[in-house]
């Protein structure tokens, strides 16, 4: 096993991906909360998922707040992995969110979310072009797991809208 001594540059990308994954996880499990409650204050709260429309809360259809929590799981796993990984590495894991963000209505949620999707794609490319770069097999193939997660996170959010 190849000893990796990671440089400060690659340990804040890292720190980046592990702040990133905490936002979200408690990000998308607020948002699964106040649909689980029935909040009066989220609007359009169902989905007709064939259709890809907002439909009228009283109709039978995709309730958005269960895939939000599976969604906020699978996240909250990719910080523990993450921070694990950074740990081995002899480096300290970022234990700080950023900035979380709601929305107020159905579709506002959404989007947020689906830009949040966004920018970890951009981002765990540009980890794991520097995995490749400093031969870094582990957390390489760590990322391109996570990138797999997030690819299919922003396809579900995007087929939402």
């Amino acid at each position: 096993m190849k000893n990796i001594k990671p440089s400060h540059e690659y340990l804040t990308y890292l720190n980046g991906a592990i702040a990133r994954e905490i936002q979200v996880s408690m990000q998308y499990m607020l948002q699964h909360a106040l649909y689980s409650s029935g909040s009066p204050n989220i609007e359009n709260n169902l989905i007709d998922s064939k259709a890809g429309k907002f439909v009228a809360s009283h109709s039978p259809y995709f309730f958005p707040g269960v895939t939000l929590k599976k969604i906020a799981i699978t996240e909250m796993r990719h910080a523990e992995a993450i921070a694990e990984r950074v740990y081995f590495m002899g480096g300290e894991p970022m234990t700080q969110p950023k900035s979380i963000k709601i929305g107020v209505t159905l579709k506002e949620i959404i989007n947020i979310d689906k830009l949040e999707e966004e920018s970890a794609i951009k981002l765990y490319n540009q980890i794991i072009v520097m995995a490749r770069d400093s031969g870094d097999d582990v957390t390489l193939n760590l990322f391109i797991h996570i990138l797999k997660d997030e690819e299919e996170h922003h396809r579900i959010f995007s087929n939402l809208m």
